[in-house]
């Protein structure tokens, strides 16, 4: 059974763009993979931002040639808290918290360019703030810009794949991994 498992961050070096979510699924216990339940948006919307050449589909597991094409573009994944569950809300406050001294630490010994928060409630949990607004927040975290992103669950009835992708497409330049929007780098190649 998959319920309680820890999943295995995804850390490449060096790390430009570390995507946090809330704490794995119970179907991304079962196959150590990130966002791995099938209908979860975060791989078609990762797609739609450009990072990534095609739709990954991990829901069996995350695939060696897949896991080698993130690291080389410096795209890493962790959660909050490692614990799966079957509900982000069997995630207490307290953890959550807690997952962001975790988080501080990884953060500060890694040096991502940019964190990615993937859910704004959790963001305000563990920040302890009552307002904040999705995209780029105004101060930096441990060196790294940090941006809030949606939810990509399919119980975010609120967003897209398109919104989404546009949050993190918006993360992913500020991390160097593609254009800005409506921009371009000129003659430079970047990626």
């Amino acid at each position: 059974m998959a319920r309680g498992r820890a999943i295995a961050d995804l850390l490449p070096d060096p790390l430009r763009l570390l995507v946090v979510g809330i704490n794995p699924s119970l179907w991304s216990g079962a196959v150590d993979a990130h966002y791995a339940r099938p209908g979860n948006r975060f791989w078609p919307a990762l797609h739609r931002a450009g990072l990534v050449p095609r739709v990954i589909d991990p829901s069996a597991g995350l695939a060696a040639h897949d896991r080698v094409a993130l690291c080389d573009r410096g795209i890493g994944m962790t959660n909050l808290v490692a614990r799966a569950t079957a509900r982000a809300d069997e995630v207490s406050p307290d953890e959550l918290r807690a997952g962001l001294e975790r988080l501080a630490t990884l953060v500060g010994e890694r040096g991502p360019a940019v964190v990615a928060f993937a859910g704004i409630s959790t963001y305000r949990i563990a920040f302890g703030v009552r307002q904040v607004e999705r995209g780029r927040q105004p101060q930096r975290w441990r060196g790294a810009i940090v941006h809030v992103v949606p939810n990509p669950s399919g119980l975010n009835a609120h967003d897209t794949v398109d919104s989404i992708g546009l949050a993190l497409r918006a993360a992913g330049a500020d991390a160097g991994l593609v254009p800005p929007m409506g921009g371009h780098w000129g003659g430079e190649t970047r990626g």
